[in-house]
């Protein structure tokens, strides 16, 4: 997790893709991959952060680590994925915990890539 703290947001959204893809392919080492807290770099991207390693071990059945529940892991103000405001209906309603509480309001499955197992039973 550390890894995807670094650098420019392009770099910020290629690091959290590879990220995802090899918490995907190796359910070996996932509890490890979100278990150290990653460096403060932003406001939005700190709380990016917590919101993933929470919904993924709520996902995947880990221990959901403490540090997603540290203060700068929170937005002040609401961020809805997409920009258009016909959208905020359905991403209130399809928005993870873990998103939404951190006032993160995006689809059902944000963090869908083509390695994703259909379920944590398709291991």
């Amino acid at each position: 997790m550390a890894k995807l703290a670094q650098g420019s947001r392009t770099m910020f959204d290629l690091t959290l893709s590879e990220f995802l893809d090899w918490f995907y392919t190796h359910p070996e080492e996932r509890q490890a991959m979100i278990a150290d807290e990653p460096p403060a770099v932003g406001r939005f991207e700190d709380a990016w952060l917590g919101a993933v390693s929470e919904h993924l071990a709520r996902r995947w059945n880990l221990e959901i680590p403490a540090w997603v529940d540290q203060p700068h892991r929170f937005l002040d103000r609401p961020f809805f994925a997409g920009g258009l405001e016909s959208l905020k209906a359905i991403l209130l309603a399809e928005s993870p915990l873990a998103f939404r509480k951190r006032q993160i309001f995006v689809e059902a499955e944000p963090l869908r890539r083509a390695r994703m197992p259909r379920d944590s039973a398709a291991e």
